[in-house]
């Protein structure tokens, strides 16, 4: 029936907002993205600190605690579909990995992100990769504030697992152990490692992850180095608000402060 009509991004966004109408994704307050008040609650950078630390878990800086506005806006973007929210979401992953890197001494180094892979299952259930597409924001802030960093898929997933989600901490790492692989030609170029990803709870993923790509750290450089939007709680919000005090001294603290304050307001 004739020629299909296609609608451009930025108009079939205009159209939804008319239809429905913007809401905060973690307060629900209208006319927002992210509102304010939640956004603040994504600058926040402190390491995570798992409940049951598991061994070989890589230093990890969380953008935020993954409770209360914050959980269930990280969960519109990964399991409802809100797909726009990878811009605040990323931008808080980008103040986490400029946090994170801030503690490596000497000069600023390529920052290289490597997005943990999805399962398969995961893939075909939301339909795209979450985290890769937090991670390319990411990558874009970064380099906005002046941080040499670039994205690439050097882990794979093979086998299967089980659902973790009734799992104890022991169990997730039992469950991932042999999961996660290089992929074929992976190289890191003598990069600086940050395994990314959207939430640690239990760090059982974000160890296994690591504990495989560390073959690829320089010989007597800093070790693999982990960033997440989110992190869940451990202490109280005022000890975890001084966990991991505010960078400020050489460029990549510098940076890191740039990029708290680059928050979209819708």
């Amino acid at each position: 029936m004739g020629q299909a009509v296609r609608v451009g991004g930025s108009a079939w966004s205009a159209l939804a907002d008319l239809v429905l109408p913007r809401t905060c994704a973690g307060c629900g307050l209208p006319g927002h993205l992210l509102c304010r008040r939640c956004a603040a609650l994504l600058a926040r950078p402190h390491l995570a600190t798992p409940r049951r630390f598991p061994e070989g878990f890589p230093p990890t800086v969380a953008a935020g605690a993954y409770d209360g506005p914050v959980r269930p806006a990280v969960l519109a973007f990964k399991e409802r579909g809100r797909a726009e929210l990878a811009h605040p979401l990323g931008t808080a992953l980008a103040l986490a990995v400029a946090a994170v890197a801030s503690a490596v001494p000497g000069p600023p180094a390529e920052v290289l992100l490597v997005p943990v892979p999805s399962s398969a299952a995961a893939l075909r259930t939301r339909g795209r990769d979450h985290v890769r597409e937090l991670a390319g924001r990411a990558v874009g802030e970064l380099r906005a504030a002046g941080l040499p960093a670039s994205q690439r898929r050097l882990l794979r997933r093979h086998g299967r697992v089980r659902d973790s989600a009734e799992l104890s901490a022991g169990q997730r790492r039992a469950n991932l152990a042999g999961t996660f692989a290089l992929t074929p030609g992976a190289d890191a170029g003598g990069a600086l490692l940050v395994l990314v990803d959207d939430v640690v709870t239990s760090g059982a993923t974000l160890t296994e992850a690591a504990s495989v790509l560390a073959a690829l750290a320089r010989p007597g450089g800093a070790p693999v180095l982990g960033a997440v939007v989110a992190a869940t709680p451990r202490e109280s919000s005022r000890t975890r608000s001084a966990a991991f005090p505010k960078a400020s001294a050489g460029p990549s603290g510098d940076r890191a402060d740039r990029l708290s304050g680059r928050w979209p307001r819708d």
